[in-house]
């Protein structure tokens, strides 16, 4: 009897909590798996941390997954059977979440990583329990027991309980387990090892765990087509190619199909090429069978959520849900004095094409239009999801301004609900009472606190994801920068009140200028800066901090007058203060409602919505006018 052809084939995604080593472990099972000749590995190798996956520019220079990928391996079992694994890399921070829901589809079973330390974190939690309701089988992975500080079984019981509270079945609290050092690469079934047992050489336990524990994909080959576009990819020659999962019947190169689009419009088109994922690279072939994933060439106007189905049998599959957004941000035209200045694309005509491009590869993202037409709200998971679009339009030549973060109310029972997150701080035992007062503050509630060795304390809270806009920069300070900061979202809730603003007020620039030492020297006691002597500066723009919290309007172009008046002695070197620099994410958590972010190719400014002293300060008036009202 013949062996079907998916029988040999696993569908596997590795899920687990940022930086806990999922990149590195997928890399290891790479270069292990024989797909790689020794040059070619040092080609693909680069960037700060040395990763094959992690291919994107951001991801490379901020050390996280921001994209989920597709690679295969072939692997040669101990019963000598040759098995295809298809591998899913996924993210791992809690904002991208949309990416891992999305590709879970593609997948049979799951790796789920922990690491030795730091246990189930809440992404962990999230990621599994996506896992559990598409009803994938677990492999739980300990990672990182060569650390010394690790404490790889009480890891594991943890791990064991979050199976339980999330209400797992039977099967799938019957795991299996395997300890790793996935950056050295090697793993173990056992531990601790045995006395006398050398340390494993590779990562053949995993290999194992995955053909012996994740299903062969259910499909049958005889059914009519049917296959998911998942994910997105663009060629300049062909266009746009749509990565998936066939999960009934054969796809062939030529083929002529039936693209069921979400709206539930029907186009038949011809699927012209197809390609296999070996190792990284894609390789065309004649047909794919069910339950293997595939690269699809020829699909026009095809979509995430679309299904590729027999022109004579169109059934369409289920859509691919996802969470809805938590969080949204104002973008809009760059109406600066220095607009054009930098930019390429500045046009809302322009920011808007960008914006629904983004729509069609982050199916966790939402764009709607303003007030204008030169503004557009855009909704995502997190301020650090909304900050990597800003950033990737910024390098790719746009110039346009945000506004300030602002979570999404929700109403439920006829009541305005606002999203909870689960937010985990491990910080020095010397800075808890700094870090719960500072939660407390923003109405953050403790769930649990226990020590993590003899100098770090895990504390858990739940807090309104607004309160989260501006925390990392304020628990880092307290912490002198020692303190570890996760969340992910948990619930809906019922509104809280108000919440604080910044301490601190701003300093604004009077006019329009070149910025002088000599006024940097006499405003030295205002507050902090963030320019320099010699930066353009225009009036409105927000220059520094204040030691206050109102707003003060300085002159940070006067120059010093010259007379024909001499005095002895030498004048004295001017050292100044060193400036705030402000990052892309600084300024995003930094701002409030009457504040912009102006985000060219070169520049990141903060500056008032609006520019002129006289109508701002009108404006304001109005404001407190009506709030007053509205009030009696």
């Amino acid at each position: 009897m013949t062996t079907p052809v998916n029988a040999l084939i696993r569908n596997v995604a590795i899920i687990a909590h940022v930086d806990h080593g999922k990149t590195t472990l997928v890399d290891n099972l790479l270069k292990q798996s024989g797909n790689f000749r020794a040059g070619e590995l040092e080609k693909l190798e680069g960037g700060q941390h040395g990763l094959i996956m992690d291919s994107n520019p951001l991801e490379r220079e901020r050390g996280i997954t921001i994209l989920s990928k597709n690679c295969a391996v072939s692997y040669t079992a101990l019963d000598g059977i040759t098995y295809r694994i298809n591998i899913i890399d996924t993210p791992g921070h809690a904002d991208f979440g949309g990416e891992v829901e999305r590709v879970l589809r593609m997948a049979d079973g799951v790796l789920l990583l922990v690491d030795s330390y730091d246990g189930p974190m809440p992404q962990t939690k999230f990621v599994l329990t996506k896992a559990l309701e598409a009803g994938l089988k677990p492999v739980v992975i300990v990672n990182k027991i060569d650390r010394p500080d690790g404490r790889p079984m009480d890891v594991m019981h943890e791990v064991f309980d979050l199976f339980v509270e999330l209400g797992a079945e039977e099967l799938a609290l019957d795991f299996p387990v395997v300890y790793c050092a996935g950056r050295d690469g090697w793993a173990t079934t056992q531990w601790p090892l045995p006395e006398g047992q050398p340390k494993p050489k590779d990562l053949r336990d995993i290999f194992e765990a995955i053909i012996k524990k994740v299903p062969a994909p259910k499909a049958e080959i005889e059914k009519p087509l049917q296959a998911l576009i998942l994910n997105l990819d663009y060629n300049d020659y062909v266009g746009r190619i749509g990565i998936g999962r066939v999960f009934n019947g054969r796809i062939k190169a030529g083929q002529q199909v039936a693209l069921l689009k979400r709206d539930g419009k029907k186009i038949l088109c011809k699927a012209t090429k197809l390609m296999q994922f070996e190792g990284l690279k894609r390789s065309e072939v004649d047909t794919v069978d069910a339950g293997d994933l595939c690269a699809i060439v020829g699909l026009e106007g095809v979509d995430i959520g679309d299904t590729v189905a027999d022109p004579n049998q169109p059934v369409a599959l289920p859509p691919v849900t996802i969470d809805e957004p938590t969080m949204t941000m104002l973008f809009r035209i760059n109406d600066s004095p220095f607009a054009g200045q930098d930019g390429q694309y500045v046009t809302s005509r322009q920011i808007r094409e960008r914006l629904y491009k983004e729509l069609e590869r982050n199916v966790a993202m939402r764009v709607e239009s303003g007030r204008t037409a030169d503004e557009f709200m855009v909704s995502g998971r997190g301020v650090l999801s909304l900050g990597i679009l800003i950033e990737n339009m910024r390098r790719e030549g746009f110039e346009l301004s945000v506004g300030k973060p602002e979570v999404i109310i929700k109403e439920i029972d006829g009541a305005p609900h606002e999203p909870i997150e689960e937010l985990v701080i491990d910080c020095p035992n010397s800075s808890v009472g700094a870090v719960m007062e500072l939660v407390g503050g923003r109405k953050g509630e403790l769930k649990k606190m226990e020590p993590r060795g003899d100098t770090v304390t895990h504390l858990k809270f739940e807090i309104p994801s607004r309160s989260l806009i501006g925390m990392r920069g304020r628990v880092l300070t307290a912490t002198q920068g020692e303190a570890i900061m996760h969340h992910s979202f948990l619930k809906f809730a019922p509104v809280s009140g108000e919440m604080s603003h910044r301490a601190m007020g701003v300093l604004i620039s009077l006019e329009s200028g070149s910025v002088t030492t000599y006024a940097l020297e006499n405003l030295a006691d205002r507050g902090v800066m963030f320019v320099v002597p010699q930066d353009k500066v225009y009036a409105g723009q927000v220059v520094g901090e204040h030691n206050r919290d109102n707003d003060l309007v300085i002159n940070v172009t006067r120059m010093k007058h010259l007379t024909n008046m001499r005095v002895s002695g030498k004048e004295a070197t001017v050292v100044l203060k060193a400036p705030r620099k402000i990052t892309m994410e600084y300024a995003l958590e930094y701002i409030e409602d009457d504040e912009l972010v102006e985000i060219t190719p070169v520049s990141i400014r903060i500056r008032k919505k609006i520019l002129d002293e006289s109508s701002r300060k009108r404006s304001e008036r109005q404001s407190k006018d009506r709030a007053e009202a509205a009030n009696a």
